[in-house]
């Protein structure tokens, strides 16, 4: 629609994107929070890790990130396949 109306693709894109990378740091800070907040249930489900290690807590942050960034991007490499679901 914004295209319609003149937009860029680009514009679109980035502003896909940041909405994306917006709702995608929001549920990535609460699940954070809710994770530190359940590290006694979760200690007892670990094997060899501790429930608060920072490198598990930054490295799944940023792969949930950047699946969220991927999922909203693939739509606009195959449109045709986005718009059939």
């Amino acid at each position: 629609m914004r295209m319609a109306l003149g937009a860029s693709p680009r514009d679109v894109l980035r502003m896909v994107l940041g909405e994306s990378l917006r709702l995608a740091t929001l549920g990535v800070v609460g699940g954070l929070i809710a994770a530190f907040a359940l590290t006694r249930v979760l200690a007892s489900l670990l094997y060899e890790v501790s429930a608060t290690d920072p490198r598990t807590f930054a490295s799944m942050a940023v792969l949930l990130t950047l699946v969220a960034l991927l999922a909203s991007w693939i739509p606009r490499v195959v449109p045709r396949a986005s718009i059939r679901w």
